[in-house]
């Protein structure tokens, strides 16, 4: 069977997937992206929709990711102004909460500083006279509300995007298309795909698993098998709920365990999210639990006694998270990325990574993998291509890779 001959076959059509697709076109490489469902189907479209710093990774020490994360959010907002928005986030700090005002203020200007000390990145304190305009939120025992700015984002929008811009820049798409195996060779790997019209076979001179939660499963269709990395699929869930939030999103803590939890206006009703718990089944079977749902209206309510718990929807995404004895909330969040061949690699599969980081984690990845790709003329830098949104009833359907 003859096989359509790539630079680079990307596996995964979740925000890492297209955004190394995209990368990997701008730089000159003939790209094909293979999705077995539909883009954004899996972890995607369901995360809390942030594209932020990570105020809380400071506690772990994770200042590069901080840093990191902040720069792309400045890049996003300028690149995808009609799907990032800069928002006002609020944080109340009441008697029983964990933290104290001083460890908060001390957070936020470190957070200021490693964002560059940008006008988006300044705080402020909330004065009390202004406590009654917060959407309902509970002023009993409360010592202090802290503002600054984050943004919002429609993930599964956001990943259209990004892909459509790939396939403008010239890559191809199979979706849906069931990766079936692939095996090294001198050059790099020969696979097969089943897709439109039946199976097809492929040559490339690297391949990237960015399978999400499934990442481990495509690994093992892969031979030799390399190198792999043990995880934890964590899920988080999130509600929708009756009402509105008009002045942004509230980050709180949670009664019982002293988790964050944010509240956010989402189409017009409120979002809250999100949860962590471990997952031991497929991937593909993951859907919140009423004990999750529990937990996220009863903190809800503990903050906006005044706001309904009618609960609308609900969801839940799995994270990729390193394997561990302790708690999934202070684990990394670091992109760790697992190759073939150090010295020589064709392969390189992505494992965990956070939305706001998908663009800086493609640039890494090609870097890896760039002594095995061809040398092209690239046609562009990701961080100065416009991202525009797709209508959300008319978006045209992922062009096949043989039109």
């Amino acid at each position: 069977m003859q096989a359509s001959a790539y630079d680079l076959v990307v596996i995964g059509g979740g925000i890492h997937g297209v955004g190394v697709a995209q990368a990997a076109a701008a730089a000159g490489h003939s790209t094909l992206l293979l999705e077995k469902t539909s883009l954004a189907a899996g972890t995607s479209s369901k995360s809390s929709k942030l594209i932020h710093g990570g105020l809380r990774y400071l506690e772990s020490f994770e200042l590069g990711l901080v840093r990191e994360s902040l720069t792309e959010r400045a890049i996003l907002l300028r690149i995808a102004a009609e799907l990032v928005h800069l928002v006002p986030f609020f944080v109340p700090i009441y008697a029983t909460t964990s933290r104290r005002p001083w460890e908060l203020r001390a957070g936020l200007s470190l957070y200021s500083l490693l964002g560059g000390l940008r006008a988006t990145t300044r705080f402020e304190t909330v004065p009390r006279s202004r406590w009654d305009a917060l959407d309902g939120l509970s002023t009993d025992s409360l010592q202090r509300v802290f503002k600054y700015f984050d943004a919002q984002t429609d993930d599964a929008l956001l990943t259209r995007a990004v892909m459509d811009s790939a396939l403008e820049l010239g890559a191809e798409i199979e979706c849906p298309a069931r990766f079936l195996g692939a095996k090294r060779t001198p050059q790099g790997y020969r696979g097969r795909f089943e897709g439109a019209g039946g199976v097809h076979d492929f040559e490339a001179c690297a391949l990237v698993n960015a399978a999400g939660p499934w990442v481990n499963l495509v690994r093992e269709k892969i031979e030799p098998q390399p190198p792999g990395y043990d995880i934890e699929l964590v899920q988080g869930a999130h509600i929708e709920l009756e009402g509105t939030l008009e002045r942004g999103v509230y980050y709180t803590e949670a009664p019982s365990d002293r988790r964050a939890v944010f509240s956010m206006p989402w189409r017009g009703h409120i979002m809250v999210g999100t949860t962590e718990s471990p997952h031991a089944g497929a991937p593909e079977d993951c859907e919140p639990k009423a004990a999750e749902i529990e937990y996220l209206c009863e903190t809800f309510a503990a903050h906006f006694p005044g706001q309904s718990t009618t609960v609308l929807n609900a969801w839940a995404g799995l994270r990729v998270l390193p394997a561990a004895s302790g708690a999934a909330f202070g684990r990394t969040r670091e992109t760790v990325h697992r190759l073939d061949d150090r010295a020589n690699p064709h392969y390189l599969a992505i494992y965990g990574g956070k939305l706001t980081g998908y663009r800086a984690n493609a640039e890494k990845v090609l870097s890896r993998l760039r002594a095995c790709l061809p040398k092209r003329a690239a046609q562009a830098r990701t961080a100065d291509l416009p991202l525009i949104p797709p209508p959300m009833a008319t978006a045209r359907e992922p062009r096949a890779a043989r039109d």
